[in-house]
């Protein structure tokens, strides 16, 4: 299995070389949209009866075809998968196990959504969010190189993981670098979660503060990331051009919901999610894509990507794509796709990445499905967290519920949301 950029062309051995970052990514004049993605994804939308979401849809990941493309038995497979989540289980008290999806009448009721509302609960996974699913999928991909003796696994060890984050996405790194005792740096801004921060040390992750400069634009914590990658550090964040594999780990929720849905012979035609850097919004649509294309669900519900207007620079950009082939758009990232340039600002402070990394993915899949980019004010940002705790069971973060944002001005028809960060 090769990966190919859906930008450039380059393709990558993911025997050979970590098939993460584009090899053609930031060279001079480089204006090119690169993510590197499987070149075959053609597997069988065939789930186990397993409740750990990287053994029930094994099939599904590139890491797991890859194991059996060389030599790796599925029991191997399931070995690999069953150490890491012990592992979790020892560091954070739980490990991947499905998450509840559940009709929230009365919370639809306050919001003022006549129509079925389906809220699928991330707060109890991994490290408190979904994005413990975008990294086990990377970590997975690394044992599977090293238990395969593949080249591209020379000399891994010795390398220090990385990621740029706020919050959830640090953490949820901290959690399974812990598991698989491997070194993580990670770079967060000064104004991070104090007890984001206090368990980062716990989890002996080496922390690295990042303050704006008036005089820059763009994250100082994901150009801090940069810089370690290009020292020799592995890229272990959630950004999909820094490292695709973390799109197909995150696809496990959009499996999860289209069983779930099918299992109550629920259908919906929205779902609404909120967007940051972008990777959460891809793998859903994608994952959901898959999952309507198998018949699983009865059709492919609009993506509906919801922003702050604080900071919205996918929505920025899907106002210029008006007129523009998403083809294009690919050749000419900067037209859409630039940080946004005053100090991003909200409640939900977890979507307040400067860029959307992933915005073309999403791009696509909002024309795909037929949604939109909505930005919610900041009083309708406040409004929804209140809600999410008065009307539901559901400890959720002001940036977990910020989905929910999104309902307002829409037609109500029936629909999902995700609720995904707990709150600390």
């Amino acid at each position: 299995m090769r990966f190919v950029c859906h930008g450039c062309g380059a393709t990558v051995d993911a025997a050979l070389a970590l098939p993460f970052r584009c090899p053609q990514a930031g060279g001079p004049g480089d204006d090119v949209d690169h993510l590197l993605v499987p070149t075959s994804d053609e597997a069988s939308f065939a789930p186990g009866d397993e409740d750990d979401p990287f053994l029930r849809y094994r099939g599904l990941l590139s890491p797991y075809r890859l194991a059996r493309a060389w030599g790796l038995s599925d029991a191997a497979w399931v070995d690999i998968e069953g150490a890491l989540d012990d592992a979790l289980i020892a560091v954070d008290g739980r490990g991947f196990r499905l998450t509840p999806i559940t009709l929230q009448q009365a919370l639809a009721a306050a919001a003022g959504w006549q129509a079925p509302l389906w809220v699928k609960d991330e707060t109890g996974n991994v490290a408190g969010s979904h994005k413990a699913r975008h990294l086990m999928g990377v970590m997975l991909y690394l044992r599977v190189l090293d238990a395969a003796g593949k080249p591209a696994a020379a000399g891994l060890k010795t390398r220090r993981l990385a990621i740029a984050s706020c919050g959830n996405a640090a953490l949820a790194a901290a959690v399974i670098a812990r598991a698989a005792d491997w070194p993580l740096g990670v770079f967060i801004p000064p104004d991070a979660d104090a007890k984001v921060v206090s368990r980062l040390k716990d989890l002996g992750a080496a922390i690295t503060v990042c303050p704006r400069r008036d005089d820059e634009t763009g994250d100082p914590c994901y150009k801090a990331f940069r810089r370690a990658v290009a020292a020799g550090a592995i890229a272990f964040g959630v950004q999909g051009p820094d490292n695709g594999l973390a799109i197909e780990g995150g696809r496990t929720l959009a499996f999860e919901m289209a069983e779930q849905l099918a299992a109550t012979k629920a259908e919906i035609e929205e779902v609404f999610v909120q967007v940051g850097g972008g990777a959460l919004a891809s793998a859903l649509i994608q994952g959901l894509t898959m999952a309507a294309q198998a018949g699983i669900l009865p059709r492919l519900p609009r993506l509906i990507a919801v922003q702050t207007a604080g900071c919205a620079p996918l929505a920025r950009a899907c106002q210029r794509l008006r007129g523009v082939t998403l083809t294009e758009a690919a050749q000419h990232r900067s037209r859409f796709m630039w940080p946004w340039e005053t100090p991003p600002v909200s409640l939900a402070h977890g979507i307040l990445d400067d860029e959307t990394y992933d915005w073309w993915a999403i791009a696509e899949g909002i024309e795909r499905s037929g949604g939109t980019a909505v930005v919610a004010n900041e009083d309708t940002v406040v409004r929804a967290s209140r809600l999410a705790r008065e009307h539901t069971y559901i400890a959720v973060s002001p940036t977990g519920s910020a989905g929910l944002a999104g309902l307002s001005g829409i037609a109500a028809c029936p629909a999902a949301v995700i609720f995904s960060g707990v709150e600390r």
